[in-house]
């Protein structure tokens, strides 16, 4: 089996037997190592590590002191922890449709959605590419709204040179499957002195010093074991990237032409990094999406479906206070690419012969 995606972290050797040695594994130096290297990484003043990239999100919607009844627009397309964490925010969710040569959200569509108690614009980065920032930014502005970056999985991207999680308050998964991880974490990234300063406090108990408490906080550290197992990655990440580009260039290049397949592109001005290689099986296809997805899983090519649906698409959503009037047939592009998209294998770990094969089988499969 060619896997959808592999897990190698050994050069974190070093830096994991260190903090064992040390005899301090919560959150301490090596925390702060990562952070200004994420720093870095991101373009930002200040980088906040935390536990996941859930809490990420909620830490961001916290620290803005949202009322009840203010509201978060975001993406109907993507994974579930985007809504849950709107949802413990206590916030209003509003959905705008998505474009399909992004997957992201479409600006046009904010526009017609934010009203007079909308104050959080929440685009998500979905599978290594920005959203359009140019116009969602300056929307976010002209409006008066905050602007959380759901980055989960755009590490390392841009947009017109500016890096994803700077264009407001980032919000970064380190899961073990992302560009970058550390097997659980997170990171939020701002340019704010004051929301770092809330941020850093919050994830401590509320804690401004020991047993100085300032305001109702929360547990949402990350272990100097897990900053261990990222600091290596953080070193490399351009080699990383360059691995992931070079990948996907050489399946856009084999897979041009198959019949009712659309493939993902690089949009002008826009740093793709790969997290997922999604193409978009059409109703033309020789096969559908499941049946392509069936297919290669038979012959060994991993592949996912991110995602089978619409994110409130599921019962445990059905009627919920927060997300008022959501119906899955007011987003019609969301709907249909949660119908169509699979990801290929394009993780840095693939050989020649491993890429050879993936589009040897995608083209035979769909009658190329």
């Amino acid at each position: 089996m060619i896997p959808i995606t592999v897990v190698d972290v050994r050069d974190a050797e070093d830096l994991v037997v260190e903090v064992l040695r040390s005899g301090a594994i919560a959150q301490g130096p090596m925390v702060k190592r990562f952070e200004d290297a994420f720093a870095a990484v991101s373009g930002t003043k200040h980088a906040i590590a935390v536990n996941n990239g859930t809490t990420a999100l909620v830490a961001a919607l916290q620290v803005l002191d949202l009322q009840p009844g203010d509201e978060v627009i975001t993406s109907p397309f993507t994974f579930v922890a985007t809504l849950n964490a709107i949802l413990e925010a206590g916030a209003t969710v509003r959905f705008a449709d998505i474009r399909r040569d992004d997957f992201a959200i479409d600006p046009d569509a904010v526009a017609k959605t934010v009203t007079d108690r909308t104050k959080v614009l929440m685009p998500v980065h979905l599978y290594g590419q920005t959203a359009d920032m140019g116009k969602l930014a300056p929307l976010a502005a002209e409006r008066g709204l905050h602007v959380i970056e759901d980055s989960a999985q755009a590490v390392g991207a841009s947009f017109e040179g500016k890096p994803a999680g700077s264009f407001g308050i980032g919000c970064f998964s380190l899961y073990a499957t992302k560009n970058i991880t550390t097997a659980e974490g997170g990171v939020i990234t701002t340019d704010d002195d004051a929301l770092a300063d809330k941020l850093r406090v919050l994830r401590n108990q509320g804690m401004r010093a020991r047993y100085q408490y300032e305001v109702a906080g929360h547990n949402y550290r990350m272990t100097d074991l897990h900053a261990a197992v990222g600091i290596p990655q953080l070193a490399k990440l351009d080699q990383l990237t360059a691995a992931r580009q070079a990948n996907a260039k050489r399946l856009s290049e084999g897979l041009a032409g198959t019949p009712g397949l659309d493939l993902p592109q690089v949009l002008p001005g826009r740093e793709h990094v790969w997290h997922q290689y999604t193409v978009l099986v059409g109703p033309h296809a020789f096969l559908s999406r499941d049946e392509l997805a069936a297919a290669l899983t038979e012959r060994g090519i991993g592949n996912g479906i991110y995602y089978p649906k619409i994110v409130f698409d599921y019962d445990c959503y059905a009627g919920h206070d927060l997300i008022p009037g959501a119906r899955v047939e007011d987003f019609p592009v969301a709907r249909a690419v949660s119908e169509q998209a699979l990801s290929l294998p394009v993780h840095p770990h693939l050989t020649e012969s491993d890429l050879d094969t993936i589009i040897e089988t995608v083209r035979e499969v769909l009658g190329a």
